[in-house]
This record gives structure tokens, sequence and C-alpha cells, in this order.
């Protein structure tokens, strides 16, 4: 596997953890309709979280949230629309993007951004 394509489920697999740590409960993982795609769908409680995840090794080209660009927020959106009407999601949501940076020393930092997007 590519390094950034290793790097990113790496971190898409962190941001999980995080959000279980939270009390959050992860219903998908790379959730495609068809050309879109979610990185994670979770909940807790009556609100449905989208969340796309970004992971870089360092910040030489800027922060990893900046690379959510107005496309991508598009297709997250087309996505997240048509996994509400399958699941019959009648409560609050909300689309959040949780950043990770990674250290030289092989530390990271994990930043949540709610409401990132509407």
């Amino acid at each position: 596997m590519a390094e950034h394509l290793a790097t990113g489920s790496w971190g898409e697999k962190t941001a999980a953890g995080y959000l279980e740590s939270k009390g959050y409960t992860i219903h998908k993982a790379n959730y495609r309709y068809n050309h879109s795609e979610i990185d994670l769908i979770a909940s807790k409680d009556d609100l449905l979280l989208f969340v796309e995840v970004k992971t870089r090794r360092g910040t030489g080209y800027g922060m990893p949230e900046t690379f959510v660009n107005l496309t991508k927020v598009r297709l997250v959106k087309k996505a997240a629309e048509h996994y509400i009407f399958a699941s019959d999601w009648v409560f609050d949501v909300r689309f959040d993007i949780i950043a990770i940076v990674l250290d030289p020393d092989g530390g990271y930092e994990v930043h949540h951004f709610e409401d990132a997007f509407c």
C-alpha cells in the first residue's frame, strides 16, 4: 500500500478511536455513494455525525483541515443525504472534520472541528 494511503487509513482508525472515546458509536467507515465518500459516520444520542478525516505528516503545506474544499463538501453532503434517507434518520445531523497531524518523533495531535460545514 502506498505510504499516503497507509497514513490516511491509520488516520481514519485513529479518528474512529477518538470518537469512541468521546462516547460516539461508529456506524460506517468509508461509506460510498456514487462518486462520494464519507470517512466516518457516527452517532451519539439523537445526533448523527458525518466526519471527514484529514491526516498529514507535518504542516509544511498547511493544516490538514484546510484541504477540505468546496467540492469535497458537496460530495460529502450528497452521500450524507443518501445515507439519511436510506436509514430513515429523523434527528439532528452534523458535519465535522477531524484533522490529525503526525509529529516527526512519532506522536500526533487530533483536532476535532464540530459543525465544520453545513
